[in-house]
């Protein structure tokens, strides 16, 4: 076998040994199901509820998406601004921090109260969890730009538009691309902690009820699902970033 398909392998061979240690630990231990449920048992819920977790899973990713895609148009505007404008960088900076640092399972009774209970809470939680890190990055990747160059580039008569389209939005982009793998995966727990609190529908409802049920393997399965389509959207952000900044990574390969 060699290297290359050894280290492809590797995401399979590791969990595939997470997995059966993981029944091992339950069947030897003799952990009761309704505390710790072992792998098989998890698979059975999945056979059992199929149909739901199926219906749910497609809500859970459906209002992440949106919330990403919306986070994504907001989150790169105002990276742009606040990476270039020290105006804005000092006035809206601190306000995002302090926005930032509010738990977002606070502002979702909020949301309830004016939106209602459903897919538009579950949006925006998406949408304000995950736009902070792609305003960061791409605020840090116009930041970053050397001083010098600016002066080199003015001195050769280029304005400041110019700059900023000719170098500060290039520089910015590896920035941006990678906070998108950051972003996705904050995206999908803003959902769930909507559903959870305010919604009848979607991921983090069914586990809400399953737990209420003590149905623990349907929980678990909840997780599993969660954890899959995260891997899955994480993935797909980070061909994208290979394919939009290979040139900015050594090798032409972008390490994610």
């Amino acid at each position: 076998m060699s290297a290359t398909l050894f280290v492809r392998l590797a995401p399979w061979i590791f969990t595939l040994a997470l997995l059966v240690l993981w029944e091992a630990a339950v069947r030897v231990l003799a952990i009761p199901v309704f505390f710790l449920p072992p792998p098989t048992v998890v698979a059975g819920a999945f056979v059992e509820f199929w149909g739901a977790i199926w219906k749910n899973s497609l809500w859970t990713l459906y209002t992440t998406v949106v919330g990403f895609l919306l986070a994504i148009g907001f989150g790169l505007a105002l990276g742009l601004a606040v990476g270039w404008s020290r105006f804005v960088y000092a006035g809206v900076y601190p306000i995002l921090i302090g926005f930032n640092a509010v738990p977002k399972v606070a502002v979702v009774p909020i949301l309830v109260l004016w939106f209602g209970i459903g897919t538009v809470p579950a949006v925006i939680t998406a949408f304000l969890i995950s736009f902070f890190p792609i305003v960061v990055n791409v605020a840090t990747g116009l930041a970053t730009i050397e001083p010098e160059l600016e002066d080199v580039l003015k001195a050769l008569g280029a304005s400041k538009l110019d700059i900023m389209r000719k170098v500060g939005i290039p520089r910015a982009l590896p920035y941006f691309f990678g906070s998108l793998k950051v972003a996705i995966t904050l995206a999908f727990v803003g959902s769930v902690i909507s559903e959870s609190v305010a919604s009848n529908v979607g991921i983090g409802n069914m586990m809400l009820q399953a737990q209420a049920q003590f149905q623990v393997p349907l929980v678990f399965a909840g997780l599993v699902v969660l954890a899959v389509e995260g891997i899955a959207m994480y993935a797909i952000m980070a061909w994208i970033e290979r394919r939009m900044t290979g040139w900015a990574h050594r090798s032409g390969l972008a390490q994610g």
